[in-house]
């Protein structure tokens, strides 16, 4: 039998009032791949943060390979030969794939840093585990997925042996989540263990071998993947039976067209065209959804919607009305709603309680702003209605938006966002880091908003989604909308061919 790398013995953790963690106890094995599940604020991360040193436990010990083991830094975590990749990439993009991997473990020799010797490591490391990559590229131009082995090989560069990947998929396209499986068996191949945070039920399928469930900070449930249905372990997470594909409702959409773009140009940040020449339109009381490859122009699409990128040519028109010299803070007063897709850098401001960020946007709303006072009381009221009715895990609204979990950020956007009842409204990734409990609630709202004659364009690179909700289905390839679709015309496989630049000559 296998011997036990980690073992936990009844970890506790509190935050304040808050139970993240409550006599956690779970074993991994040599060369094994496990799951940790659980919904948004369940403590999957806090417990990894634990084993990983950046937390200390209240209660409870740590055992690697038999021997207890009190982790006070992550270096002294990778010391003992256990790495950990977090869900937000923590690269300097502006620093080489090589020069990311050595950080902080530099190869020296007599005139300072061994560029050379810390190149050929990294070759012979990509090669070893089979994760091919150019070692000399900056790493800001390089694709979420290929970051993502960058952080990977960061960790075997230290000789991890047990690899933490938190929430691994939630950044990833469906075609970098099929290579990732790949590269997590070939880790346990080559005697690596991992350990992976997610909320996803069919990724815990197509990879682990077990899966520990966590709700409300505790185990609830030990099962091998093999014996256990999704829908077992949707139950067991949520505590319920959840609906995990939505009953949808055709909904006739009006013949007004709320929002409209004409052969819109824009540039990205090297200058280079990443919208060039793109048309659409959605009319009040539908879903658009947009499917694509991440990089063919969703980001810079997003905000020439909503202002913070300059349009270079063509024309943005909500409710007939040029929109594209309108300032950011008109466009959201006149009825525009915006979900960003990077919800720390562009949703929320971190270092705010919920309550400061609930006031984003609002600044005009006079319930909570009068004569250029902030009525505070009046926020903090509006704060604790939002996390009641989107189920916001948190202790308050004076809390501090970066001590939220991802999941729960992301509900904190989309309840500022829904609440102020916009006419036309964009979301990009709105399930991203959200567990199947939350997804079920999100989707339904959205289909709710469609219903109440809202005009949604949904940006998505999770195609499941973008079936379940859109009316219509566009394909964005190169900054252009390469192909629509009725969405009962569509099949996973069609989107899926023009996702890559597949046309209709060569359509078989």
């Amino acid at each position: 039998m296998a011997r036990i790398v980690l073992e936990t013995l009844g970890i506790s953790k509190n935050f304040g009032d808050i139970e993240a963690n409550q006599n956690i106890s779970i074993k991994l094995y040599e060369r094994e791949i496990i799951s940790i599940l659980g919904e948004n604020g369940a403590g999957k991360s806090t417990l990894m943060n634990i084993l990983y040193g950046l937390h200390r436990p209240d209660k409870g010990r740590i055992l690697l390979s038999g021997v207890e083991f009190k982790a006070s830094s992550p270096r002294e975590a990778i010391t003992q030969g256990l790495g950990m990749v977090h869900q937000h990439f923590m690269l300097v993009e502006t620093l080489s794939v090589t020069q990311n991997i050595i950080l902080g473990e530099e190869p020296r020799g007599r005139l300072g840093i061994n560029y050379r010797k810390a190149r050929k490591d990294v070759i012979d490391l990509s090669e070893r585990y089979q994760l091919e990559i150019n070692p000399d590229e900056i790493v800001a131009n390089l694709t979420v997925g290929l970051q993502q082995r960058v952080e990977i090989l960061k960790a075997l560069y230290r000789k991890a042996r047990i690899l933490i990947l938190d929430e691994p998929t939630s950044v990833l396209t469906p075609q970098e989540a099929k290579d990732f499986f790949s590269v997590v068996e070939n880790l346990r191949e080559k005697g690596v263990s991992v350990i992976i945070i997610t909320h996803k039920l069919e990724e815990i399928r197509a990879i682990s071998e077990r899966v520990y469930i966590l709700r409300k900070g505790r185990i609830t449930g030990e099962f091998a993947t093999q014996d256990v249905s999704v829908a077992d372990l949707a139950r067991h997470m949520v505590g319920r039976e959840v609906v995990l594909h939505i009953d949808r409702t055709d909904h006739e959409a009006l013949e007004e067209v709320c929002f409209r773009i004409d052969d819109l140009k824009v540039a990205s940040n090297r200058g280079i065209p990443a919208v060039n020449g793109l048309s659409l339109y959605v009319r009040s009381g539908e879903i658009v959804g947009i499917a694509g490859v991440d990089g063919n122009g969703q980001e810079e699409l997003s905000e020439a919607i909503i202002g913070t990128r300059r349009v270079q040519n063509g024309a943005i028109y909500f409710k007939n009305r040029s929109i594209s010299h309108w300032s950011i803070e008109n466009r959201i007063r006149n009825g525009i709603g915006y979900v960003p897709a990077d919800r720390q850098r562009d949703g929320l401001i971190l270092p705010f309680s919920i309550a400061e960020n609930i006031l984003l946007g609002n600044q005009n709303v006079q319930s909570m702003v009068r004569y250029g006072h902030i009525n505070h009381s009046a926020v903090r009221n509006q704060a604790a209605k939002l996390i009641n009715q989107f189920n916001v895990v948190t202790s308050g609204p004076d809390l501090l938006a970066s001590h939220l979990s991802g999941g729960n950020q992301q509900k904190l956007i989309l309840a500022r966002e829904f609440d102020r009842e916009p006419h036309f409204l964009l979301v990009s990734q709105p399930t991203r880091g959200l567990d199947v409990g939350s997804i079920e609630y999100i989707h339904n709202q959205l289909i709710a908003m469609r219903d109440r004659n809202v005009g949604i364009l949904l940006i998505s690179m999770e195609i499941e989604e973008i079936f379940s909700l859109a009316d219509r289905i566009l394909i964005i390839f190169e900054g252009r909308i390469l192909k629509e679709f009725n969405r009962n015309d569509a099949t996973l496989n069609d989107v899926g061919f023009y996702m890559t630049g597949g046309t209709q000559e060569n359509y078989a």
